[in-house]
């Protein structure tokens, strides 16, 4: 079995000779204080290759899975690369099993990979693939992620002594294609977002080769067939839905999600799913859906977790580029961090603002529907 993590989930870095270790860039806090960060820019001047799981994120996982008798093995990939190339990676690998039993477990943007790995021929051997949390229809977080407003730049910058979340996201993810293979499409978005023109046109912006690159590229990801249970978080404030207003982004959140991909875009109409009340980044920690897992490998469904899920909530928000910019800004001195400090700043880096949802107001004299 095969656990593909998501976008930032591997560990970036350079590989050095015997007997130093490897040099991680991605993710080492001493080293994006001393504004390392810069060498994951693309085209790349250095040899930046995987280097293992990013172990806070997968690791709780990973041994649930092996306690449970599943041989598991993790496919760890540069996350800044194109998606259809990383598919393309994933199938090399998958054809080197030929004539074993394969399974795939992937989170987030490693469910994007694992599609465009099981277009590619040769690969009908795979058995099942469970994805958790992918973003068929892309995630509004790739769009503030480019727009230097995601919580993770930003938290991730607190540690840079030197550069803004906005310089970050100009300077170095704004290079990413992966992100603009999960820039929200039809139906989870009413903007072309793959348009530059469409983009405020203060603040950091995206770059037109690469909105035009990514457009392509979405042919290459594979229909979801018999092979594939998805499972979607819901029930977190999530952005659910952007417009543009007065040269800036207004989004919408709703608890339509998991805090990061809308239960749209993670569970696509017709695809089998299961529903969790479960955060994005929770999706590869929690107990019951880990059980849930193994259920759907072994024998392909689980009663562990609904297999439908409709929202009651009518609460919603509304927040702007420019407010979030605001967030998160003062910058953190990691050296100064207790230990338990520094493991709940990690492990809550991929953790969205939190913001108050309510219900509308309806105008005076309106009758709700009955």
């Amino acid at each position: 079995m095969l656990l593909v993590p998501g976008i930032m989930g591997s560990q970036l870095g350079v590989e050095r000779p015997a007997p130093l270790p490897p040099d991680i860039v991605w993710l080492d806090p001493l080293d994006i204080h001393a504004g390392r960060l810069a060498a994951l820019r693309l085209p790349a001047r250095g040899r930046i290759v995987p280097l293992g799981l990013v172990l806070f994120s997968y690791l709780r996982l990973k041994l649930y899975l092996r306690s449970r008798g599943f041989a598991v093995d993790a496919h760890d990939y540069d996350w800044r690369l194109p998606v259809a190339r990383l598919g393309r990676q994933l199938a090399a690998r998958l054809h080197a099993a030929r004539g074993k039993r394969v399974t795939l477990v992937a989170h987030s943007m490693g469910g994007l990979v694992a599609r465009a790995a099981l277009a590619q021929p040769g690969t009908s051997h795979v058995e099942r693939a469970v994805l958790l949390g992918t973003p068929h229809f892309g995630s509004f977080a790739a769009v503030q992620a480019l727009r230097g407003t995601y919580a993770v730049v930003r938290k991730v910058a607190r540690l840079d002594a030197r550069s803004s979340a906005e310089e970050l996201a100009s300077r170095v993810f704004s290079g990413f294609p992966s992100l603009y293979d999960l820039l929200p499409c039809a139906p989870a978005s009413l903007a072309d977002l793959f348009c530059a023109r469409n983009w405020p046109a203060a603040g950091p912006r995206p770059r037109a080769p690469l909105l035009r690159a990514a457009r392509r590229d979405r042919r290459e990801l594979g229909a979801l067939d018999e092979r594939y249970t998805l499972i979607a978080g819901v029930g977190q404030s999530t952005v659910t839905a952007l417009e543009r207003r007065d040269g800036d982004f207004i989004y919408t959140l709703t608890r339509d999600g998991d805090g990061t991909v809308p239960v749209a875009s993670a569970a696509p109409a017709g695809a089998s799913c299961l529903y969790a009340p479960v955060a994005h980044s929770d999706l590869t920690r929690d107990a019951t859906v880990a059980a849930a897992i193994v259920d759907v490998l072994r024998r392909g469904s689980s009663e562990r977790l609904p297999a439908n899920w409709s929202s009651r909530s009518r609460a919603m928000a509304r927040v702007t580029d420019r407010a979030l910019r605001r967030t998160h800004i003062a910058k953190v001195n990691w050296v100064a961090l207790e230990p338990e400090e520094r493991r709940l700043y990690l492990e809550n880096l991929n953790e969205p603002p939190s913001l108050e949802l309510r219900i509308a107001r309806e105008p005076r004299g309106s009758r709700r529907a009955r």
